[in-house]
Formats: C-alpha cells, structure tokens, sequence
C-alpha cells in the first residue's frame, strides 16, 4: 500500500526538489505494547521527501493540526496537513514532500498516547512546532483543540538536538 501527498506550499518539478528521501520506520515489540518513530527526529531540506515505512503493527503519521481530528496546530501555517490513514500491512507506505521551512510535529492516531510521536525540521526551525506546546492557550478559535498528550510531550526531541545531529533515534 502506497500513498503520496506533496505538501507545505508550492512544488516545483522533479528535478528542483532536494534529493534523497529519507525513511522514517513505523515500529512496535512483539506485544505492541511499545510503539515508536525511528528516528523520532530528522533534519531535512525544504522539497526533500519523507516516507515512511510500517516495520510491525498498523500506525498512521498525520501532522498535528486541528484538520487532524482537531488537533493543535504544530507544523508551519504555510503547509498542508497530511494523514495516512491506517496503515495495516508491513512493508506499508505513506510519503509526503515537504516545502514549508519549519518544525512539523506528527503522531501516530492509535498509539498518540503510548508517545508514538516524531518531529521533522524542513531548513530552519520555526512556526508553532517551535513554539511551547501551550503557546495557543487562551487564543480565539483554539478552545477545541486536542493538546499534545503528557506522554507524548515527553518523547519529542529536542530542536538543538535535530538540528546538532540531523537524526535522533529514541532514548
């Protein structure tokens, strides 16, 4: 199963994207009872692919934002929401080409809560995924928004990190 998005702003042909995609595994124990993004963090450039790839278990990838099942917005508000939908077989396929410079914070629909989260740097770090997951309290319109769960704060990788390493892999 193969499924394909262009997204954060306008993309121009083939030949003017970044080259090289980078992978992301969608992996889980033998239980399921563990579940993670591998890496949790990467540094990309602007029009570089990201796919990523189920190794064990059904996942999603879908960018927190409130067109995600009301989610808070953390990625750049330049760019266009993604979400895979279930992916239920292994070896199953969800890519995105990124454009937007920034911080896109993502997550796993049915594991969110066990902290199966990750964080994609497009160029510069920036935009809300930059920002405290809180930053929105109190703003006009924000009030239905889903918070990023405790656990899942406690995954995310730190921007230094991204940024001094290009990958983090879990702790």
């Amino acid at each position: 199963m193969t499924a394909a998005a262009v997204l954060g702003g306008v993309s121009g042909p083939p030949t003017s994207r970044a080259a090289g995609v980078v992978e992301i595994r969608m992996q889980s124990d033998a239980l399921g009872s563990e579940v993670w993004f591998d890496p949790v963090g990467v540094l990309i450039e602007p029009g570089q692919t990201v796919r990523w790839i189920v190794v064990e278990n059904v996942h999603t990838t879908g960018a927190y934002h409130p067109k995600n099942d009301g989610h808070c917005l953390r990625i750049p508000e330049a760019a266009e929401p993604w979400s895979s939908g279930y992916l239920v077989r292994k070896g199953s396929r969800f890519e995105v080409t990124l454009t937007a410079e920034g911080v896109y914070d993502y997550f796993c629909q049915p594991h969110e809560a066990a902290g199966m989260v990750g964080r994609i740097i497009v160029g510069r770090p920036g935009g809300p995924g930059a920002l405290p997951f809180d930053y929105y309290a109190g703003r006009a319109g924000t009030e239905q928004w889903k918070p990023v769960p405790d656990a899942a704060r406690a995954v995310f990788p730190s921007i230094d990190a991204i940024m001094r390493h290009g990958r983090v892999r879990r702790a």
